[in-house]
């Protein structure tokens, strides 16, 4: 790579990368989703339940496992390889399943495979989105590209339960074989790693940034103790709802329309971001907001309150709000030569918390109910308020 200009904030070039990264996102986000949502088919078809759930995370443990050195990877040869060759892979796994589906043993792996190569979309597409548009436009850059996961959870429900249901697991499948393929393509084609100095040309490598202070484990730490109430909410929302009296159907609408506000809420929070200047700031509000309206549904669940939908929805914009403010945080302030392993970190802990959340949360629903529980998890952002660096850090 050599030294160029950074593009202007309208690069035609610049929101280009950011589509390409919002699509390779969105890719992998339907292939680790789609066994989640393949349950009852498969329970239907005689896998016992507790298998079906198992199968069902082997996409996520996959990420975990291979996040960061993807990130590594990233950092060493750019963006464009690791997107492109990662969704390639990704293609080969989703095929795996397809070829596998009725063997739960082969299924596992396969999910496990996919999970493993998708990860590369995750650390690689934040990295391209970051090197491409220059710091006071970052924060609406990757807010919009954080509507990728949501967008790829949608695309998912929209399309594999029917499928599963209407034909079969396999027909459920094709769409995320078909959708990786085509857009590996289009991001060996399109997407150009950003500007930054080849290595060879930069004089010393700049350090490991989590040596030099604890800016990052810090926001790290941060992230995982607010991903808790984000998680609660995706997961036990549609059970609250229906235990205030909705009917299924109903709470899932409202469940998936409070999904869709909160990603429009990341973009107005980035915007916000650029608009002040800082990523920490704005974080520290948002931890607030978040403690404010788990105990403010704590007390809607006691009193019964008429507007519990709404105070649901107005809980999920607030909860996953900080996500594009910690990982543009994150990418700034490691640098060009380590924004890929720390991006992959921030999301290993993130997944790692969020993997927690179902039986644990659970657990204390069963225990203390839902007004006990969301009340418990308020306290969460509160212990990440100090952990909150005072001051931003960059090392463009």
């Amino acid at each position: 790579m050599t030294a160029t200009t950074p593009p202007t904030p309208t690069s035609p070039r610049a929101w280009t990368m950011l589509a390409l990264g919002v699509g390779a996102q969105a890719a992998g986000t339907l292939v680790v989703t789609a066994p989640a949502l393949l349950i009852p088919s498969l329970h239907a078809d005689g896998t016992p339940l507790p298998v079906a759930g198992l199968l069902s995370a082997a996409p996520t443990f996959g990420m975990v496992l291979t996040l960061i050195a993807w990130g590594a990877i990233t950092d060493r040869i750019g963006e464009r390889v690791v997107i492109a060759g990662g969704l390639a892979l990704t293609t080969i796994a989703a095929v795996g399943a397809w070829a596998a589906a009725g063997d739960p043993v082969l299924l596992g792996l396969a999910f496990l495979a996919g999970g493993m190569t998708s990860a590369s979309t995750n650390a690689a597409s934040g990295r391209v989105v970051v090197g491409w548009f220059p710091k006071e436009r970052r924060g609406l850059a990757m807010g919009i590209r954080q509507m990728s996961q949501p967008l790829g959870v949608t695309l998912a429900a929209l399309t594999v339960p029917q499928l599963a249901e209407a034909s079969s697991i396999r027909a459920a499948l094709v769409l995320p074989v078909v959708l990786c393929a085509v857009l590996a393509v289009c991001c060996a084609v399109g997407i150009t790693d950003p500007p930054r100095p080849a290595r060879a040309a930069v004089a010393t490598v700049p350090a490991n940034p989590y040596r030099s202070d604890g800016f990052l484990w810090r926001v790290h730490a941060v992230s995982v103790l607010l991903v808790v109430p984000q998680f609660t909410l995706s997961t036990y929302g549609l059970v609250w709802l229906v235990g205030l009296g909705w009917s299924t159907p109903a709470a899932g609408l409202l469940v998936g329309a409070s999904q869709f506000v909160g990603a429009v809420g990341r973009i107005l929070v980035g915007v916000w971001s650029d608009r002040v200047g800082s990523r920490v700031g704005p974080l520290r509000v948002v931890a607030v907001g978040a403690a404010a309206v788990m105990g403010l549904l704590a007390l809607v669940d006691v009193t019964h309150l008429a507007a519990g939908a709404v105070f649901l929805v107005i809980a999920t914009s607030v909860t996953v709000a900080d996500n594009g403010l910690a990982y543009t945080s994150v990418a700034e302030a490691a640098g060009p030569y380590w924004s890929g392993r720390a991006l992959g970190a921030q999301n290993t802990g993130q997944f790692i918390a969020a993997s927690a959340v179902g039986p644990g949360v659970g657990a204390l629903v069963t225990t203390v109910g839902f007004a006990g529980s969301f009340g418990i998890v308020a306290v969460l952002p509160l212990l990440a308020l100090p952990l909150v660096p005072r001051v931003d850090r960059s090392s463009d």
